[in-house]
């Protein structure tokens, strides 16, 4: 498996999906080190179950680890969600995901100023075919990884760069920004409309990605794309996007 390079036909060239290269965006669900966290959500928790005087840890005794968890997908580090995020209707993460690989697009760019002091993904371009898009934000530093983005008013994706991604088929789209949108914008939510065209014309199978980390030593480049996600019927759940190259 580790040898392992399958071929791909894309715009009539061969690539090749180099699988003993794989890059993991996920950030880590870590409830005894520090954790990023967005949007004032409760930390993620893990906790052993306690009943009676039996507690869920090998290191009290039990012969299994039994843990209870609690989390907000969206707050709690890298999460997926789907048109379900904003829909009035009800449509889950693993309902809309599907399986597969999609070609994917790794971008860096540098969030324009304005004057107001946002900070604005405006300027991304790629080619055509291309089916998924990851935008990693300059500059990159490390504390991403913890960083405790609530008040902060973090970059957000301009609206018409969200309609211009619908408009060219982008199915998924991957950032290492909490919310495409800004963190306080009165519920207008202009970007995750754009992208997910609601309620004029949905797009069910498309989804977001946010909160991922992509590090420095990954190149910007092609890649081969796989999410995963647990089956939970949520609009949104944590997920682990794994990328390899495309030679």
């Amino acid at each position: 498996m580790a040898h392992l390079r399958p071929a791909i036909s894309w715009k009539g060239n061969t690539l090749h999906a180099d699988l003993s290269q794989g890059h993991c965006l996920a950030i880590p669900l870590d409830h005894v080190h520090p954790q990023v966290n967005a949007f004032f959500a409760p930390l993620y928790e893990a906790a052993p179950v306690k009943v009676g005087d039996w507690t869920g840890d090998t290191r009290e005794g039990a012969p299994v680890n039994f843990y209870n968890i609690r989390l907000n997908p969206h707050g709690n580090g890298t999460h997926t969600e789907c048109v379900g995020h904003i829909s009035l209707e009800r449509y889950s993460i693993h309902e809309t995901l599907g399986d597969g690989f999609w070609i994917a697009r790794l971008i860096s760019v540098y969030p324009t100023l304005r004057d107001d002091g946002d900070r604005v993904i405006e300027n991304v371009e790629w080619e055509e075919g291309i089916e998924a898009l990851i935008i990693r934000t300059l500059p990159n530093h490390q504390d991403k990884l913890v960083r405790q983005y609530s008040g902060t008013n973090p970059p957000y994706l301009h609206p018409d760069l969200a309609g211009r991604m619908a408009q060219k088929r982008i199915q998924h789209l991957l950032l290492d920004i909490p919310s495409v949108d800004r963190e306080e914008d009165g519920g207008a939510l202009l970007a995750h409309r754009a992208y997910w065209q609601y309620p004029e014309a949905p797009r069910f199978e498309a989804t977001i990605t946010e909160m991922a980390y992509i590090e420095d030593a990954i190149p910007d480049g092609l890649y081969l794309l796989q999410i995963q996600i647990p089956a939970i019927e949520l609009d949104a759940s944590p997920s682990r996007p794994y990328i390899y190259p495309l030679i």
